[in-house]
């Protein structure tokens, strides 16, 4: 796994132990993700943070760009994204 990618679950899973908060984890995921931007896994990141500040417009513009969609809850789709994310 490229430790950029272990460096966004870190992330994510800050972000998720806190309740999705909007704040200094949300602030660093959303770096990491434009940092990286271009590379699929971290357009979806940035998709689902951008759904977690509830701007759905940047969101979808996020979600098309990593070929993904928006899936149940914020909390099931980290889920599911740490899953793919960690067998890359």
């Amino acid at each position: 796994m490229k430790p950029e990618l272990a460096s966004l679950i870190a992330a994510f899973d800050r972000l998720a132990a806190n309740g999705f908060a909007m704040g200094s984890d949300w602030e660093e995921v959303h770096d990491l993700c434009q940092k990286n931007e271009g590379e699929q896994a971290f357009d979806w990141g940035h998709a689902l943070c951008h759904r977690i500040e509830g701007d759905d417009w940047n969101a979808d513009y996020w979600y098309r760009r990593s070929g993904r969609r928006r899936m149940g809850s914020i909390s099931e789709e980290w889920t599911a994204m740490k899953s793919v994310l960690s067998a890359a």
